[in-house]
């Protein structure tokens, strides 16, 4: 049911409050009850807890929009790292968020175009998807032309500067009690991707140098921009249907072209951090659809990270150590890039390194590789790093990295929903060395 968005800035900080007391309670309540149960009924009520929590959390941010629900998209794409049920409920916050009035966003029509609903010879008053900062609707032009049309919520500016100043508080708080990393320059860079979402002109730009970028490409299609009709508030696009990624990656399409699909999600990563030096930064699953020819569309560019060149040279570098099954490099390799040891002004340890770079060792070692939500990739780096988490807190990590690794452990997930199989050396080999 449609609801209308929060903009004060003191409800929505309450809203967020609320939220973290209510999901806390909950928890430590449950930590005392399993003292008492044998670990089946323990382990039954601990998923069940996760469940209804993810649940608060994906109502709650879905109707808070802005950066907040922003926020809960990230964490649903970091599959393995939550249980499978809590990333199945987050995952809904970037496909079906509970939507905006259509009254609401008809307002900002008719402020923003200048002949207003007249534009179109038709618009769904149902949008095709609710997301952070805007909702999208399907319509047809005058001339007979079907488009998709993204229209910002109203007052979302003042939403977004009202979120970034709670957030800021909550995770600077947050970060402080594990670990030493500068939390000011980690924040600028959030912020200034967020801010640069809320201009949609920003966004046809984006989408203009992207579909440059591939223009010939067999697999990776790109929806066009009618700029004669967008501007800072309203984007409208050619129409481009595929095949949702939930449908995708369900067992009604073969492996061979969830495999194909797979790949092409790895290669326009990869191309956008070491190529094109231009990454398509928002890795939600809901920003991909798939043809049954074996193309991929790609939706959503406002959130786009230009990779500094130094950026993109050191994690070539990085990864054509690990092609190369050099361990003994990483360390060094990642120095280079800026990523070490602040507390002993050293490279990081191979003991911290190791069971990250074993794993991407066994995708990238010339033998097909199948990724699957049972691998667990997340798990694996704490339990094996428990022991040198005094040496994990020390790390420098630059700022420019913050969405590259959000990029990468998005596309991490994304192959994991849909099982892709593939010899991923011959993907990521030529990417290297041209980075």
């Amino acid at each position: 049911m449609p609801r209308k968005l929060t903009t004060s800035s003191m409800a929505r900080m309450l809203r967020m409050s609320a939220l973290a007391t209510q999901v806390s309670t909950s928890l430590a309540a449950g930590h005392a009850l399993n003292f008492w149960l044998s670990d089946p009924i323990a382990n039954a009520r601990r998923s069940e807890r996760f469940v209804r929590n993810a649940f608060r959390v994906s109502e709650a941010l879905g109707e808070l929009k802005g950066a907040a629900m922003k926020v809960g998209q990230m964490l649903s794409t970091h599959e393995g790292f939550l249980p499978p049920e809590v990333c199945q409920v987050l995952q809904s916050l970037q496909r079906d968020a509970p939507p905006i009035p259509y009254h609401q966003m008809r307002t900002v029509l008719e402020q923003s175009l200048p002949q207003g609903l007249a534009t179109f010879a038709s618009l769904t008053e149902t949008p095709i998807a609710a997301a952070s900062i805007g909702q999208v609707y399907r319509g047809t032009l005058r001339d007979g032309r079907d488009v998709v049309v993204k229209v910002q919520y109203p007052g979302i500016d003042k939403v977004i500067r009202a979120d970034l100043n709670t957030l800021k508080k909550l995770f600077g708080s947050l970060l402080e009690m594990f670990t030493e990393i500068a939390f000011e320059p980690l924040w600028e860079e959030l912020r200034e991707r967020l801010l640069e979402e809320l201009d949609y002109h920003q966004e046809a730009q984006n989408i203009s140098r992207m579909r440059a970028q591939y223009e010939g490409d067999p697999q990776i299609m790109i929806p066009a921009v009618l700029s004669e009709l967008s501007n800072e508030r309203v984007l409208v696009m050619e129409f481009m249907p595929g095949i949702p990624p939930q449908q995708a990656s369900s067992t009604r399409y073969e492996q061979p072209l969830r495999d194909h699909w797979g790949a092409g999600l790895m290669r326009f990563t990869m191309q956008g951090l070491l190529t094109h030096r231009f990454l398509h930064a928002d890795p939600n699953f809901g920003n991909f659809a798939f043809r049954e020819d074996g193309r991929l569309i790609v939706y959503d560019y406002g959130c786009v990270k230009a990779v500094p060149e130094h950026i993109a040279t050191g994690c070539a570098a990085v990864l054509q150590a690990a092609l190369q099954q050099d361990l003994d490099a990483i360390p060094a390799r990642l120095k280079e890039l800026g990523i070490w040891d602040r507390g002993r002004r050293a490279p990081v340890t191979r003991a911290v390194i190791d069971p990250l770079a074993a794993q991407v060792l066994r995708i990238v070692n010339g033998t097909p590789y199948g990724f699957s939500a049972d691998d667990d990739l997340y798990r694996i780096l704490l339990d094996r790093n428990g022991q040198y988490l005094t040496e994990l807190t020390r790390l420098e990590l630059p700022a420019e990295l913050m969405f590259v690794n959000r990029t990468l452990s998005g596309l991490y997930g994304n192959l994991c929903q849909l099982r892709a199989t593939g010899n991923w050396r011959e993907v990521l080999s030529p990417l290297a060395a041209n980075g």
